[in-house]
């Protein structure tokens, strides 16, 4: 499967363009929202750069951070990129982390919103949705790069990997969970649900709720998928992702039941 194609001498990837879609998707759904709650959807497109900045950087360095085993095995680890730097800025290479994206564009768009006097928590919540837009869209990219696929199955919706794309360890298996769809998938289900949440509740709903609320659904899905997941990026010998994502939910989940009961509105 073709991965990309040339225009002249330059090489454009289709996942590269898949996370681009996500992106402008997420930003015209946002300024739905925006529109919908009386505010400047103007705002997200002058922020939106600084966001997708943010979020690169982040996600770069999550991936450094924190490599999958195959890429360990093969030498490339944290220290090897502390001490190559133009492998470790070469992301047209591969190599981004979604945690590192979210940690990042967050951050920009906190500052921005700051500088701009905004209310980041507003705003963070009127995007919420819009980024899982982009997480399903962008989980289409692994399927045209032969990865994120689960364990091994014989499930009549598996897909077939090409020996190029497999592991070490499981050259003999051809077809593999669609771990990519099944993310794609719960992504668009948690929009759905933040937007049905936040019309039908949004008398009850305080700032920041929305946010809290994507982080325990998104959690959930994560945790789950990582239990099928063969390239897990581990930190001495524990999953890095999946510890994260659990801790990210039960906090979220403490902050958005102490935030709602306290407002007396729960």
């Amino acid at each position: 499967m073709a991965t990309g194609f040339y225009i002249g001498t330059l090489y454009v990837h289709y996942y590269g363009l898949l996370v681009m879609a996500g992106v402008l998707a997420a930003t015209w759904l946002a300024a739905q929202e925006a529109k919908r709650r009386e505010k400047s959807p103007l705002f997200l497109w002058d922020a939106l750069p600084w966001v997708l900045f943010g979020g690169i950087v982040g996600a770069r360095m999550w991936h450094i951070l924190t490599p999958p085993e195959s890429m360990v095995a093969r030498g490339i680890t944290t220290r090897y990129y502390l001490t190559h730097f133009f492998d470790a800025i070469a992301i047209w290479e591969g190599g981004l982390g979604i945690f590192g994206a979210v940690i990042g564009g967050s951050l920009a768009l906190f500052l921005f919103a700051r500088n701009q006097g905004e209310d980041f928590l507003v705003w963070a919540d009127t995007i919420v949705p819009g980024l899982a837009l982009a997480q399903a869209i962008g989980r289409w990219g692994n399927f045209i790069n032969q990865e994120v696929y689960g364990m091994p199955t014989t499930l009549p919706w598996a897909i077939f990997i090409d020996k190029a794309h497999r592991l070490p360890n499981f050259r003999d298996e051809a077809h593999y969970h669609p771990l990519f769809l099944y993310a794609s998938v719960w992504n668009l289900f948690v929009m759905s649900a933040l937007l049905w949440i936040e019309r039908r509740y949004q008398d009850r709903l305080r700032r920041g709720s929305l946010l809290l609320t994507y982080l325990i659904l998104y959690a959930i899905g994560r945790f789950g998928f990582e239990f099928l997941r063969l390239d897990a990026s581990t930190v001495v010998g524990v999953n890095a992702n999946q510890i994260f994502i659990l801790v990210i939910g039960i906090l979220a989940g403490i902050a958005l039941l102490w935030r709602q009961r306290v407002s007396s509105n729960f």
